[in-house]
């Protein structure tokens, strides 16, 4: 959209408003061009020299005289698109226990790249080294998608308490190129100390553009009964003694 003629009082502030609706799961860009010239029309009596700042050299519009007629700001907007938010899925497990489950996520509407598409079902596995990072994920054809992956907590105590309790590692890919959906394979382990439930988001990012969040909930339930105390008494009205140890998992 193109807006002219507004006019602003010194230090007034002006809102710019910027629409995005993305049709595609894929980068949008765009640059918001913003032009500032006098209400009266006439020139500012700067005069732009080689000694100049060389931003505001690149930004303003000269006039024949040497003197300013214009000003240029320039702001590149990136969008990406973000898919509905995504069901949740319950890692459950006893604590004191550990569990390893595969965990298969889709991605829908994802683009290709600019080289051709791959066949449809083919799927490789994939090295990654640890949550946070940025594996590339490749079918064995010419095409490469690749994702980058994250787990994200609601607040930093959360993120003390599950950090070390979970793990997650993408294992395998596999592409639909009729439905547009990729499939994310991943393995999960969770061994949790003491029962607790805790969320966490796993946010799954496409180079070729498309955002996808996958709420995770981390349930551990009671543990096994250790063991059973059996107390004998010595007679009525006495008291009876058996002494047991704990060890604690901490310092």
């Amino acid at each position: 959209f193109h807006l002219a003629g507004i006019r602003l009082a010194p230090k007034e502030k002006l809102e710019i408003p910027v629409l995005f609706m993305p049709a595609e799961m894929k980068i949008y860009k765009a640059v918001v061009v913003i032009h500032v010239m006098r209400g009266n029309g006439e020139n500012w009596p700067y005069e732009v020299t080689g000694e100049s700042n060389r931003d505001l050299n690149r930004n303003v519009i000269v006039a024949e005289n040497g003197e300013t007629q214009g000003i240029l700001w320039i702001y590149p907007i990136n969008g990406t698109p973000e898919a509905p938010q995504q069901k949740s899925v319950v890692i459950r497990c006893q604590a004191r226990q550990r569990l390893e489950q595969r965990v298969e996520l889709l991605l829908i509407g994802v683009m290709p790249g600019a080289t051709d598409l791959p066949d449809a079902g083919n799927s490789a596995p994939v090295d990654t080294e640890e949550v946070s990072s940025t594996p590339e994920v490749s079918d064995g054809s010419s095409a490469t998608l690749e994702f980058l992956y994250e787990l994200q907590y609601q607040s930093d105590e959360i993120r003390y308490q599950l950090e070390s309790l979970v793990g997650m590692e993408l294992v395998e890919k596999e592409w639909d190129t009729e439905s547009r959906i990729v499939t994310l394979i991943f393995n999960v382990v969770f061994a949790p100390s003491k029962p607790m439930r805790s969320e966490a988001t796993l946010v799954i990012q496409c180079t070729a553009g498309g955002l996808w969040k996958f709420p995770l909930v981390f349930i551990a339930t009671e543990p096994e009964v250790d063991d059973v105390i059996n107390i004998e008494a010595v007679g009525l009205n006495k008291e009876s003694i058996v002494g047991f140890k704990l060890t604690s998992q901490t310092r």
